[in-house]
């Protein structure tokens, strides 16, 4: 990337071939793994800026790519950047299935976009935008990971006090949010568990099928869906009556979108546990954060 960046408040340079003036390094956010403490300590400093009214804004463009059933994630991620003075750009995710190679469409989008936010089912797509190196790449979901859900979750319970000795219960399969956790966990040194189905498990993730047990020790109760594997997670279903065996003051944190019925019962929801739907508004100031974040604001 070589267009100048723009200091905060002021518009960026677009279009002069002749200015090879390179800019500070690109950061992107493919997985949590790439990051470090401190890289997630900055953006929930520029959240809680934002969370108040003051986080920095600037003027430019994020190209953004979702799949038409994308709800919270593309509301946020949408109505952040507009709140910031990013102009947001949006496409299909398909828009991406096509031969063009991924590393031109970046170089392309360069001339005109300050950040790239993607949400598409194959991580390699979102990898090969990143290797370009030719301006910052958002991850906002794979079927391998949501680094940004899990940030937005983290940022929501250390506004409740909840971090960093919290024991985290991770009940369900292999999937992009499991995977997702585990990688918050490397990089904070989270105390997580995952409950599910000895062949269900994450790859590395410490693991038990005990779920009476491991609920009663358990600060946060963190769900995902079954995806196939419906059947085979019907004993781990979270209930009300579960959430009484846990410690007082446990979380249930189901990852949306949930069913009742599914991975958790009518009641739990019921249950002083539920964080509750209001939880989730983390998201709009984390992915903000995440943005500026990767576009230098910070």
């Amino acid at each position: 990337m070589w267009d100048v960046m723009p200091t905060v408040g002021q518009p960026r340079r677009y279009g002069d071939p002749m200015d090879l003036t390179p800019t500070q390094p690109v950061r992107s956010l493919v997985r949590l793994d790439d990051w470090s403490a401190s890289d997630v300590e900055a953006v929930f400093a520029l959240a809680d800026a934002y969370r108040a009214g003051h986080g920095p804004r600037t003027q430019g463009s994020a190209v953004m790519f979702f799949p038409p059933s994308s709800l919270r994630t593309r509301v946020t991620f949408e109505r952040g950047a507009s709140l910031m003075g990013l102009q947001p750009i949006v496409f299909p995710d398909t828009t991406l299935d096509k031969p063009e190679a991924l590393a031109d469409v970046a170089h392309y989008l360069d001339n005109w976009a300050d950040v790239v936010v993607v949400r598409h089912p194959d991580l390699g797509v979102v990898e090969a935008l990143d290797a370009a190196r030719a301006l910052p790449v958002v991850n906002a979901m794979t079927d391998q990971n949501h680094p940004c859900e899990v940030l937005a979750d983290l940022y929501a319970f250390r506004q409740l006090g909840a971090l960093p000795s919290t024991r985290l219960l991770f009940v369900g399969a292999d999937g992009n949010i499991a995977r997702a956790w585990q990688e918050a966990s490397r990089v904070l040194d989270l105390d997580l568990l995952q409950c599910c189905p000895a062949d269900l498990a994450t790859p590395g993730a410490r693991w038990t099928d005990d779920l009476d047990t491991a609920i009663r020790s358990a600060d946060v109760v963190l769900t995902d869906g079954p995806g196939a594997h419906a059947t085979a997670l019907e004993p781990f279903r979270i209930t009300a009556a579960l959430l009484d065996r846990a410690p007082a003051g446990v979380r249930l944190a189901p990852c949306p979108p949930f069913v009742r019925g599914r991975e958790l019962s009518a009641d739990a929801l019921e249950h002083p546990a539920f964080v509750g739907h209001a939880f989730k508004s983390a998201l709009l100031p984390v992915q903000q954060a995440v943005m500026a974040f990767c576009t230098g604001l910070g």
